[in-house]
């Protein structure tokens, strides 16, 4: 029995929200699964999904999608997808959306999967996102299969994206790379996090430099994009330097389309997080993750874009086409670090709450009264500013995904 909704999976890259991919699950979780800076996944059993259960879930897309045009049209708005038009498609079918249609948990798959399919469709349904953290590890028989069926329900998709680990991408022969790009996967998003081979058996990534190497180059050589995520902070103290120019060494030997910052932000739950507080690892503080990403962009010299999309970065203006805007964005981390304390302070106050704002919309009595108190500390230049403003910190920050 079709369950009125189509399955999706804890994450996506901030890339394909602000596109409004269609999420579309391939595999439950990670195969992995033993990086320790990551909480995503834990105590979840990985597994792929069967081909017919993804086909079910496109074609309860595709009637999705028809039902929210029908009812545009009924509207009087031509097909566009409008709230008035979701809100008026739920109205319409009590039995799927209303309190007493199902159980709790259905009802909210329902409505998430309507919400997914209607942003979609409104920024015109032309790319799609497979989950979870590696779906190039399904078999690409049938990876192809369940392309080929999505393409031939949808033809106005031209894009399709996954996560991919590198060890994984490594081990594909080239031709069945080609396949799948030809089939319609022409964007992976891999998370290099690290070119050092000392952090990235720290974090037990799994994965050394030289694989990450080959994973980009198998890609690239494919005719598939390639977007490498690279982790400010994840050296902590004792690699921040290391860490930098050897990411950026071997990035510039992948030279990736695109290379996207995902600050570090220690996750509840995490080994990584205990080892902080066992003072195992020391963390970087937000200034020296500046200069971390200064000494890293200093030393990026392939053709990319330099991406700072992830809510856990502080300087958003970071970001530009290299090499073409790297002075500017090497201006944009020197101005902030050449400004005096408490004008940093308050950059790092107002970008932190702003980020936390947007996920939770309000502060918490507590949280909004620590707030006030760091804000004034911060204003009367206060010695007790930067403590103040770190414990802020540390609480909104645990908000970012």
């Amino acid at each position: 029995m079709n369950p009125g909704y189509h399955e999706m999976g804890p994450i996506r890259p901030p890339s394909e929200g602000r596109d409004r991919s269609l999420l579309l699950r391939v595999t439950r979780n990670c195969p992995w699964n033993r990086c320790i800076f990551c909480a995503t996944y834990k105590n979840k059993a990985y597994g792929l999904r069967a081909v017919e259960e993804i086909k079910r879930d496109i074609d309860t897309v595709s009637a999705l999608a028809e039902g929210l045009k029908v009812t545009s049209w009924r509207l009087g708005l031509r097909g566009n997808i409008t709230a008035e038009v979701v809100a008026y498609f739920v109205r319409r079918h009590p039995d799927r959306y209303g309190e007493g249609g199902a159980a709790p948990e259905v009802v909210r798959r329902r409505l998430e999967s309507l919400y997914n399919v209607a942003g979609w469709l409104a920024s015109g349904a032309r790319t799609v996102f497979l989950q979870d953290a590696n779906a190039l590890q399904y078999p690409a028989d049938r990876l192809v299969e369940v392309l080929q069926h999505l393409k031939g329900t949808f033809p106005s998709v031209e894009r399709v994206t996954s996560y991919a680990r590198s060890k994984t991408l490594a081990r594909k022969a080239p031709d069945v790379l080609r396949r799948l790009r030809d089939a319609g996967l022409v964007r992976l998003h891999v998370g290099l996090e690290s070119g050092c081979d000392e952090v990235l058996a720290f974090m037990q990534k799994g994965t050394t430099a030289a694989e990450h190497l080959l994973a980009g180059r198998k890609a690239l050589e494919a005719g598939m994009e390639l977007s490498e995520y690279y982790m400010p902070g994840l050296g902590g103290r004792r690699w921040s330097e290391k860490h930098a120019l050897e990411s950026a060494r071997l990035l510039n030997e992948i030279g990736p389309h695109f290379i996207r910052l995902r600050t570090l932000v220690p996750r509840p739950g995490t080994p990584l997080l205990e080892k902080v507080r066992s003072g195992e690892f020391a963390l970087l503080s937000e200034d020296e993750v500046v200069e971390e990403i200064g000494l890293f962009v200093e030393n990026l010299h392939c053709r990319t874009y330099l991406a700072s999309d992830q809510m856990s970065n502080l300087l958003w203006e970071v970001e530009g086409r290299l090499p073409e805007d790297k002075p500017a964005i090497l201006q944009a981390i020197r101005s902030y670090l050449e400004k005096p304390l408490h004008e940093r302070l308050a950059v790092q106050l107002e970008r932190r709450l702003s980020s936390y704002l947007m996920v939770w919309g309000s502060l918490p009595p507590p949280l909004e009264r620590e707030v006030e108190e760091a804000w004034e500390s911060v204003r009367r230049e206060d010695p007790a500013a930067a403590a103040k403003v770190q414990r802020v910190l540390e609480r909104v920050k645990q908000a970012f995904v």
